[in-house]
């Protein structure tokens, strides 16, 4: 008995069925606006944005007395003004170096507290961690007088450290909750293989987690910076020598009751803005990745 082969037809390609097409998003009404619908009010945004920063730089600008609406002919009088009998290079030189200070300390004692909060259990964390969130609810001036007190104490009146001081406690509640939810997004696993290769607990964090926290230390020390840098009232309050004050401070001698010079206040509010800007036009990628990282639960 002989097995009869079997002969598979082959189907033609048209016979084929087509796999079901996907069904077409129905566009909503406010996905076909037109462009002069989304150009416009960002287009008056921006003018409003815009026309304060001119003015600025006119009043700086333009000659004294002048009422042109551009600075046509320009001059530097003001800035040399203020630089020079004003002496704001040395309320800047001050800032700076409240400023720098107030980043390095708030950095490395929002570092080693973020740790803290980030790897360990302790009964009281949080209870510690809503004594930082509620910190953050007092306004500064309530702080003026008991700083003012412990440092009359101390004897730092009329000192930059005085200032210092004040400005690295006043950021650190809000550094070290930044500070504990960048390294809450670094693995744990991580440091645990560097104890494994020998490390001990100082060197894994050094050479494991330190590198990945580079956005968020740029973040928080960004923010410590910009903030001890326009800070007003713990300079006003604690310095009361002309040598030892800060821009903030500067530019509220510009004013007085009779008269305030214009030109002057314009120039020495764009030497008191343009170190923020800088700084902020070259760390904008590392602060967004900072807080956006910071902001994302690990």
């Amino acid at each position: 008995m002989t097995k009869e082969a079997t002969v598979i037809v082959p189907t033609p390609v048209d016979d084929v069925p087509e796999p079901p097409r996907p069904a077409r998003k129905q566009r909503r009404a406010w996905d076909e606006a037109p462009r002069w619908q989304i150009y416009l009010p960002l287009g008056i945004y921006l003018v409003f944005t815009l026309i304060p920063f001119y003015w600025i730089l006119l009043f700086a600008l333009r000659p004294a007395g002048s009422t042109s609406l551009l600075p046509w002919p320009m001059t530097l009088d003001h800035f040399d003004k203020v630089w020079t009998e004003r002496a704001f290079g040395t309320y800047f030189e001050n800032s700076i170096l409240v400023g720098l200070a107030t980043l390095v300390m708030t950095t490395l004692v929002a570092l080693a507290g973020g740790y803290a909060l980030a790897r360990f259990d302790f009964k009281v964390k949080r209870a510690f961690m809503l004594a930082l969130l509620c910190s953050q609810f007092v306004p500064g001036a309530l702080l003026l007088v008991p700083l003012f007190q412990i440092f009359a104490e101390l004897q730092m009146i009329n000192s930059l450290g005085a200032v210092i001081i004040a400005e690295t406690v006043f950021q650190l509640p809000l550094s070290m909750i930044l500070i504990s939810g960048f390294i809450k997004n670094v693995p744990y696993t991580l440091e645990e293989a560097a104890w494994v290769d020998g490390c001990n607990r100082f060197t894994a964090f050094r050479i494991v987690v330190l590198p990945l926290l580079r956005p968020g230390l740029i973040a928080v020390g960004s923010f410590a910076f910009v903030h001890s840098w326009n800070h007003f009232l713990f300079a006003l309050m604690f310095l009361s020598d002309q040598g030892k004050q800060t821009i903030p401070v500067g530019l509220n001698t510009l004013m007085s009751a009779d008269s305030v010079d214009l030109g002057a206040l314009a120039a020495g509010g764009i030497i008191a803005a343009v170190p923020v800007v800088i700084v902020f036009a070259f760390i904008q990628k590392w602060l967004i990745t900072g807080f956006s990282a910071g902001a994302v639960k690990g």
